[in-house]
This record gives structure tokens, C-alpha cells and sequence, in this order.
């Protein structure tokens, strides 16, 4: 039996962090958007406080919460800006719960320490200029030479690539298998910034998410040790697949908390602003606009609250997260538009926050799986064309 009800662990989580994000962020984060303007110091006070280690066991370094723990956390960070969102979700989503569940023990006590502990930051490299969804497009390649592997190519659209430490690197060791369209050939390696031919780069110009690091990773002859390859060769698509699980969680519950965002900012207006003599939230196309943020944040939290307690169970939640990832970040597009045509003119300006989280809102549309190929995964799952193994997923389940 599922039991929504929150522990008081994961209640003192969810406190933590939205006091961290109404203290540290809120004041300030109009500014930091309006410049574009990414806060590095917000690094370090997120690692003192623990939250760049939930969900990784406190024998690595990490707090040791729960999934739910982590979903939450995203959730109240969004909820003040989908910047403070995304760190988690490279981060710990992306990066740390992978190298946790496919990383050696040398590998684990090198970078997974000091990645729980905030004194590394960490992100992923998976889509390229030419590569995005379709997986098999990547171009980045690998060398074998003696003990190293020679990685050349191009990331972009890489979250915190400009500040990162270690990068999670997808990259093709049998350029042949990629002819014939065969995973198998992909691999993945853990890539150090200051490794000799490694360079990053901010992209400038973004829509939403302007007070967040978005940026390239360019690879000409990085030298990486053997030692570096993250599980073994040829695995790297199962990985990428494994660390998108956890993103895509991470991504959805947050934008439970941009939705809620939404809502509550729309229902402090509509009892303010008066036209026709009483308050807009009297009339009734208001009235249902809010009734569609209502119904978006209560479904949302619930799929995500199933996905998390797959996770804690250790059972295999792709297909429940691509559910919950897709619904969560349709229904905040749909409550940033409504919050902006409530607010109608006003909402049209960075007087209020709506205007910054309708720009927000659009890239979880897009990436960690389109919203096109999450609707193909769920209708593959109905229609009996994909069938995932009851078997236990790579996770490890929380700390008691």
C-alpha cells in the first residue's frame, strides 16, 4: 500500500530548503535574472547546508535522505526559481545518484565524496549540436591508447557547464555499432575540468532560466584514464537511460513547485485587483483558471509522490517518471500562461514574478525527454510495444 503521508525527516527537508531558497535566493533572484547572472556563492551555501547530498548515503558523504526527500526539495527550490531547481537536478539526478549506482568504489570515494559534501559540482554530458533525443546521433568519440581513452567532440545545452568540476561524458568506443544504430557501442567516462584539451563555454540569449549556467563542453584530445570509464564499455547508453530516470524526476517534481508558485501568486492577485466593482477572482473564467492549477499542482505532486516511493522501494519507475515528468511540466506551461492573463497587463512586465515563470517554464517542455517522446514512451507502455523487467533499478534504497 502507497503511503502519501510525509515523514518528519522529509518535512524537515522540505523546511530546509525552502528557507534556504525564500533567504538566500528570493530577495534577489529578480536582479540575477534580469542580468542573466549566475550566483556561484549559492553553491556553497547549498553544500554547507546538505542539499547537494540528499539521497546520497551519509558513507559517501551525502545527507542519506529518501527520493521523496530530494523530489521535495526541487519542488520548494522551483517554487522560488527553476535555476535553483536545475542545480539539483544535474547535480545530484544526473550525475551523483549515477555514479552512486554504476561507479566502483574508487571511484565513489574520489568523486562522489566530495560531490555530496558541495566541494565538487557536477553535471552531464549527453546532448550535442546535432544530438538530442535521438541518442544514436552523438558524435563525441573515444580512443583507446594504452591506458587512456582520447575523447574528442561537442556537448551543448549543458546545465552548470561553466562551473562544473566533473562531467559525466557519453561517447561512442565502436564508431561501428554506431553505423548500424547499435547502443552497444556507446560508453560513458567521468571527465575532470583542467584535464589538457577540455574547454567550456556560457550560451548567452536564453528564454528562461537567465540566472542559471547553461554552456558547451568542447573535447579535443582529452587524455582520460581507463580508471575513468563509469561502469564497463559499451554500457553507456543503459547508463544514460538510468541517469535520465532520476533527472527527469527531479525535473517534474520541481515543476509541481513552479505550478504551486503560479496558483499562489495568482490567488493573492485575484483577491486584490478589483474590476466591475469586486475583486477578478469573483468572476468565473478566473475562477477556472485557477481550478486548472489547482487540479495541475494536485495530480503533478501525486505522480511524483508514486515515482518516489517506486524509488524508495528500489523498483524500476521509468515508466511511472516519464508519466509524472510530462504531466508536471504540461500543467506549469499551462499555469504560467494563466497566471500571466490573470495578472493581463501586469503580467507582461518583470514587475511580477509570473512574467520570469513563464519564461522558466518552457525548457522542462524540452529537455530530460521532450514532451513528444515522454507521449510516445507512455503510449509504447499502453499499447505493450515497450515492456520494462520487473527487476530492481540500479537505485539503492534509502538509509532507514
Amino acid at each position: 500500500m502507497i503511503d502519501f503521508a510525509l515523514t518528519e525527516e522529509q518535512v524537515m527537508i522540505q523546511k530546509l530548503a525552502r528557507d534556504f531558497a525564500q533567504k538566500e535566493v528570493a530577495p534577489k533572484i529578480k536582479e540575477q535574472d534580469q542580468k542573466a547572472e549566475f550566483d556561484r556563492s549559492i553553491l556553497t551555501k547549498m553544500g554547507e547546508l546538505g542539499i547537494l547530498g540528499l539521497s546520497i548515503p551519509t558513507q559517501y558523504g551525502g545527507s542519506g535522505g529518501d527520493y521523496i526527500s530530494l523530489g521535495l526539495a526541487c519542488e520548494e527550490l522551483e517554487y522560488v526559481d527553476t535555476s535553483l531547481r536545475v542545480i539539483l537536478s544535474v547535480h545530484i539526478g544526473l550525475n551523483s545518484l549515477t555514479v552512486l549506482s554504476w561507479g566502483t568504489e574508487e571511484q565513489k570515494q574520489k568523486y562522489l565524496v566530495p560531490q555530496a559534501q558541495g566541494k565538487k559540482i557536477a553535471t552531464f554530458g549527453l546532448t550535442e549540436p546535432n544530438a538530442g533525443s535521438d541518442v544514436v546521433a552523438l558524435e563525441t568519440k573515444a580512443k583507446k591508447d594504452g591506458d587512456h581513452w582520447i575523447l574528442n567532440g561537442e556537448k551543448m545545452w549543458i546545465s552548470l557547464a561553466d562551473v562544473a568540476d566533473n562531467f559525466l561524458i557519453f561517447a561512442w568506443t565502436d564508431m561501428e555499432k554506431r553505423k548500424k544504430r547499435d547502443h552497444s557501442g556507446l560508453s560513458c567516462f567521468i571527465v575532470e575540468r583542467g584535464m589538457p584539451g577540455l574547454t567550456t563555454g556560457t550560451i548567452h540569449g536564453k528564454l528562461g532560466i537567465r540566472a542559471g549556467n547553461t554552456g558547451s563542453i568542447s573535447m579535443s584530445d582529452v587524455r582520460v584514464p581507463k580508471e575513468n570509464m563509469l561502469g564497463q564499455e559499451g554500457e553507456g547508453f543503459k547508463i544514460a537511460m538510468f541517469a535520465l530516470d532520476q533527472g527527469r524526476y527531479t525535473v517534474g517534481f520541481g515543476a509541481t513547485g513552479l505550478v504551486k508558485a503560479c496558483l499562489d501568486h495568482s490567488i493573492k492577485y485575484a483577491n486584490e485587483r478589483k474590476t466591475f466593482g469586486e475583486p477578478i477572482g469573483k468572476h468565473q473564467l478566473i475562477k477556472e483558471m485557477i481550478h486548472d492549477m489547482v487540479a495541475g499542482y494536485e495530480c503533478a505532486k501525486l505522480l511524483h509522490l508514486k515515482a518516489g516511493w517506486c524509488k524508495n522501494k528500489g523498483m524500476r519507475s521509468t515508466r511511472e517518471t516519464s508519466l509524472a515528468k510530462m504531466y508536471a511540466c504540461d500543467a506549469s506551461e499551462k499555469a504560467a500562461s494563466h497566471a500571466v492573463q490573470i495578472y493581463g497587463a501586469y503580467g507582461y512586465c518583470d514587475e511580477y514574478p509570473v512574467e520570469r515563470f513563464y519564461r522558466n517554464c518552457k525548457g522542462a517542455v524540452i529537455y530530460e525527454g521532450s514532451r513528444e517522446i515522454h507521449k510516445l514512451m507512455q503510449a509504447d507502455y499502453a499499447l505493450g510495444y515497450r515492456v520494462d523487467k520487473p527487476t530492481r533499478c540500479n537505485l539503492p534504497i534509502p538509509e532507514e
